[in-house]
């Protein structure tokens, strides 16, 4: 099953959803050197100062309590996400494994 969480075109957010049935938060910011994530997984960090590329899965290590891939998508090419594009040009995408 795939998802697409919701962004807006900002250069700071938090999100909170649930991915595979556990409860997330995301801190999403752009920096001089690109856009970086952090995920938090029911309170507990799992992914700090992540920077995002396009198509590149941000959950790189196989024993995760989260199973799947979590990656950008560019809808007009192959960029990597900047903030101005996030929600319309740049998806973040979830795919339960």
């Amino acid at each position: 099953m795939m998802a697409t969480i919701p962004l807006n075109p900002s250069s700071s957010q938090e999100i909170a959803c649930t991915l595979s049935g556990l409860s997330c938060r995301l801190w999403i910011r752009q920096l001089s050197t690109g856009l970086y994530l952090d995920l938090l997984l029911d309170e507990k960090p799992l992914i700090m100062g992540a920077i995002c590329f396009t198509g590149v899965d941000l959950i790189r290590n196989p024993a995760s309590p989260l199973p799947g891939r979590l990656y950008f998508t560019d809808t007009q090419g192959n960029a990597d996400p900047y903030y101005d594009g996030l929600g319309d040009r740049f998806l973040l995408q979830y795919g339960a494994s």
